[in-house]
């Protein structure tokens, strides 16, 4: 059955993470993606939730959801049900009388620790991010995109990756000037892009991915699930999952990812320290900080 071997092989994962590996490797259409990363958000749950229940938490058709699970390799849903709860024997108790007795702000906080917990999990192989901050460290200027609710993201780590990076180019602002400044960054040198994407993914970053790949640049994407809509487009792709318990999704596991990943570009800077030590002395003599 496809995606059993890879969910049996992570005993004491999480639900959420069992769930990741079960979905992965399958060629899923961009509405069985959606019905995927709704189920791993609600992943102690997913058990006991009807198709009908998982259409409407997913906002798409019951019919939607029994072609997801006939595209896992199941005969219908209540198969892949039946499977989810042989598989995730955890799931039932995770709703303890402390859990449901947490109020809604409290809920969302414990979803993020969640997020993180399974950030973790994935970095327990660090290899994928080793390479890719080898990658943006040798691209000479390196743009970093972050388009709409992730240009929070990008503008941050740009900011940080300044003070080791010697030309790192901010991508912050839609328009036809994007593939503009594509351009520019191509013709100075540049060899690869970051981009941030988070929900909900604009029509724009999709179109400046395939411009960015198109023009040579080698993509690196910090996303919110391997079932984004620009997986397709990026080379590299790095998930870490957004909170949704809010009514504005929260990106503390992709903040953490972004900054992990300039750890590794650091590593590969020869001159990064000596960058920071210099900031350091010029912004004592400026009286920059009260600290």
């Amino acid at each position: 059955m496809p995606g059993q071997e890879s969910v049996m092989t992570s005993e004491g994962a999480s639900p959420s993470t069992r769930l990741l590996e079960l979905f992965e490797g399958h060629r899923l259409t961009p509405t069985q993606r959606r019905i995927a990363h709704c189920l791993v958000r609600r992943a102690s749950d997913v058990p006991f939730l009807s198709s009908v229940e998982v259409a409407e938490l997913a906002g798409v058709s019951q019919p939607s959801v029994t072609r997801f699970a006939v595209a896992l390799g199941f005969d219908g849903y209540p198969a892949l049900r039946r499977y989810l709860r042989e598989t995730l024997p955890q799931a039932a108790g995770a709703q303890d009388a402390g859990e449901a007795a947490r109020n809604e702000y409290q809920q969302a906080v414990h979803a993020e620790i969640e997020n993180l917990r399974h950030l973790a999990g994935l970095l327990a192989d660090p290899e994928p991010v080793t390479a890719a901050g080898r990658v943006l460290a040798a691209s000479r200027p390196l743009p970093v995109l972050g388009l709409r609710a992730a240009s929070a993201q990008a503008r941050g780590f740009a900011y940080f990756a300044a003070k080791v990076h010697p030309d790192v180019r901010l991508l912050d602002e839609g328009g036809s000037m994007l593939a503009d400044r594509i351009d520019s960054a191509v013709h100075a040198g540049a060899t690869a892009l970051l981009c941030f994407a988070l929900p909900r993914h604009a029509k724009e970053v999709v179109e400046a991915l395939e411009y960015a790949r198109a023009a040579g640049l080698t993509v690196v994407a910090v996303a919110d699930s391997t079932f984004a809509p620009i997986g397709k487009h990026a080379d590299v792709l790095l998930p870490a999952a957004v909170g949704t318990g809010l009514v504005f999704d929260t990106a503390c596991a992709p903040m953490m990812l972004g900054r992990i990943l300039l750890e590794s570009m650091c590593d590969d800077i020869p001159d990064a320290q000596s960058r920071l030590e210099s900031f350091d002395t010029s912004a004592a003599a400026r009286g920059l900080f009260v600290d």
